[in-house]
């Protein structure tokens, strides 16, 4: 007889403890996944065993006993612990944390195994000499591996400097040791790059996939095979973080800095943190991989807490392509409206009638920003969010990109029945028609979230580029991120200042990140390439460092502004949403929250506070927002934590609350 304190599967604060059962079955350990009798009721409910002991210290009156157990899912000492720890981190339930680790789908009833990715044909691996810079990357982290001791190195190589290869070589020398390996990347739509390449050199039978893209029942059988031992490698996006593989030796981020990395639903964690955590308890080693690391990671590694390896050269010695800033302030007083500057045509014409292929980078989709009557002013915006629609011109529609309302344009303005109903701004749609019109006879595509709906369409996209079958790709920062092509001769950023203005103190950071991603792209082959910068504030720092391949330049300036203002990595940033159907509920919530706040941890935080204040997106989803910003320094964050946490819990457990509350850690999106 021994007793176990399980984890109830039941989304609920007031039951995120730990219940005590009564275990007769000598098979059950930390990790397992049982049936217990749950609540006076005594439903049956799904449970995970979380600690065991022999006797309890105390009788427990009415102690009730396990039914089942799961013989085919349960979890890892090590991930119960990571569990654990992502609890405290992420002020989030036990269960939240359990879900990660777990598949959501169910076994086939045909007994079929679902096998993503069954088709794919191995790229071929090429020539594998090495250059002097990844053999010195390489031999930096071997020793770590031999010797099974932790440590996380950030990888700062410029775009295509062959940071893949040196991922390779590592999981190649993990693998060898009897260990296992997860290789990360920020986007699906690089996961069959990844996945040919790492067939090419590993074999299909020692990989697994996982992300959200595959079905439930794909999901679930990748997880049992990696949960069997069956596979060495596991590749996906950030949820692959949470594999259930036993003895890892490596976790790869590779494109560390991207904001996919970060979750923005429950639980609100950084999938790098997870590494590392992971990683620990394996002791095993992280690598961090990017051209253009995020400024955490490389304050991080300047002072000591990662190692940082420098990889300057491209590995076919071809010179980075050569940038240059477009101010379309002179081309607007040239006469030029339209949204090709005449440098960024010209370059255009020549790299098509050279054969070359073109990309065109615009992080925005639709057709339009935003529909406004030039009569008076009206702007048509979501009944649910109050946020300005987005014009689709494919289906004549106003679409709002958050919640995800659509509605019919109307012939004539609701407020003043004019007439004058216009689209302003510009979306990669409207780029994609204008590139049409004056290129008719070359084909163009567009990848983004509007174009990749269906399964497999991303595949279809660039492989039809990937084969010099589209001359042309336009899209978002889908296409900025991480992909291989040896063709394109021109990269051509429509506009830098879109993320530029965004109100997030991150913003010359993510443009600094997206131009230098993007300019990446251009280049590849044998020829260098060239690459274009339309912008309206050309002089701006980011564009500058970025137009001169320049991160140093851009990191010790960002760095000065961020510890003047006291924004990460000097802190860490707490934010707290109140909503409400009711806005001045909303507000006062937010208010009695920051009391509460200053009331737990005194008087003398109040000057870290920020706000409450309406939310950038003050209304989403019929919900008023209030935002609460909370600097905290290091030293700080256990009592914040603590603090915060009860708060939530408070409100929570309140059935008479009308109001939420959220809090997300250093989020990447304040809007």
């Amino acid at each position: 007889m021994k007793y176990v304190n399980v984890v109830i599967n039941n989304n609920s604060d007031h039951t995120d403890n730990l219940y005590t059962y009564r275990c007769e079955d000598d098979s059950v350990k930390i990790g397992s996944k049982v049936s217990v009798p749950f609540a006076r009721g005594n439903r049956i409910r799904d449970a995970y065993v979380f600690q065991i002991a022999d006797s309890l210290p105390k009788e427990i009156k009415g102690i009730k006993s396990i039914v089942s157990v799961d013989p085919d899912i349960s979890l890892s000492e090590e991930t119960v612990s990571t569990c654990i720890w992502m609890k405290k981190q992420y002020l989030c339930r036990y269960i939240d944390a359990i879900k990660c680790f777990t598949p959501s789908g169910t076994s086939s009833k045909r007994g079929k195994i679902r096998t993503p990715y069954k088709e794919a044909a191995g790229e071929a691996a090429g020539n594998r000499t090495l250059t002097e810079e990844q053999k010195n990357a390489v031999s930096e982290i071997s020793p770590f591996i031999k010797n099974q001791k932790h440590n996380v190195f950030l990888i700062h190589g410029v775009t295509s400097s062959g940071k893949t290869e040196v991922y390779m070589q590592v999981i190649n020398a993990v693998i060898s040791a009897g260990k296992t390996a997860i290789m990360l990347v920020p986007e699906i739509s690089l996961t069959p790059q990844t996945i040919y390449r790492f067939i090419g050199r590993f074999g299909a039978e020692q990989i697994a996939v996982l992300h959200s893209k595959l079905s439930l029942g794909e999901r679930y059988d990748e997880w049992i095979r990696i949960q069997r031992g069956q596979v060495k490698i596991v590749i996906g996006a950030r949820s692959a973080v949470f594999a259930p593989l036993s003895n890892i030796g490596v976790i790869v981020l590779d494109e560390e800095h991207e904001t996919t990395y970060k979750s923005d639903m429950t639980p609100k964690y950084d999938t790098a943190e997870v590494a590392i955590q992971r990683a620990g308890k394996n002791n095993a080693v992280v690598l961090l991989g990017s051209a253009t690391p995020s400024m955490v990671s490389s304050y991080k590694a300047e002072t000591d807490k990662y190692k940082k390896i420098t990889l300057k050269e491209r590995f076919n010695k071809t010179p980075l392509p050569s940038i240059f800033p477009i101010d379309m302030r002179d081309e607007l007083k040239n006469g030029n409206k339209s949204i090709f500057s005449i440098p960024l045509y010209q370059e255009m014409k020549k790299n098509l009638e050279e054969k070359r292929q073109i990309i065109l980078f615009l992080n925005r989709r639709g057709y339009s920003a935003f529909i406004s009557c030039r009569s008076c002013g009206y702007v048509m915006k979501c009944r649910e969010c109050g946020i300005s629609y987005t014009y689709h011109k494919s289906r004549n529609e106003a679409v709002c990109h958050f919640c995800g309302i659509h509605e019919q344009v109307p012939q004539k303005c609701p407020v003043c029945s004019s007439r004058y109903l216009k689209h302003f701004g510009t979306g990669t749609e409207k780029v994609e028609e204008v590139t049409r019109e004056i290129f008719p006879e070359y084909t163009v595509d567009r990848l983004d979230l509007d174009t990749v709906v269906k399964k497999g369409s991303i595949n279809r996209i660039l492989n039809s580029f990937r084969k010099g079958k589209t001359n042309i790709l336009i899209g978002t920062q889908l296409v900025a991120k991480g992909l291989d092509f040896s063709n394109v001769g021109l990269v051509g950023i429509v506009s830098a200042d879109i993320s530029l203005n965004i109100p997030d103190f991150r913003s010359a950071e993510r443009t600094f990140q997206l131009i230098t991603q993007a300019a990446g792209r251009a280049g590849r082959g044998s020829y260098p390439g060239k690459v274009l910068i339309q912008s309206y504030t050309p002089e701006h720092y980011s564009i500058t460092a970025a137009a001169n391949h320049d991160y140093e330049a851009f990191y010790l300036t960002e760095r000065t502004i961020r510890k003047q203002i006291g924004y990460p990595p000097y802190s860490d940033l707490f934010q707290v949403i109140i909503s409400s159907e009711s806005e001045l509920e909303a507000h006062e919530k937010a208010g009695e929250v920051a009391e509460e706040f200053i009331k737990n941890t005194g008087s003398s935080e109040e000057k870290y506070i920020l706000g409450p204040q309406a939310a950038p997106m003050n209304k989403i989803k019929g919900h008023y927002r209030y935002q609460i910003l909370i600097k905290c320094f290091p030293g700080k964050r256990k009592l914040y934590s603590k603090v915060l946490n009860e708060i939530k819990l408070k409100i929570n457990t309140d059935r008479k609350a009308k109001y939420l509350i959220s809090i997300d850690i250093n989020p990447y999106n304040f809007l």
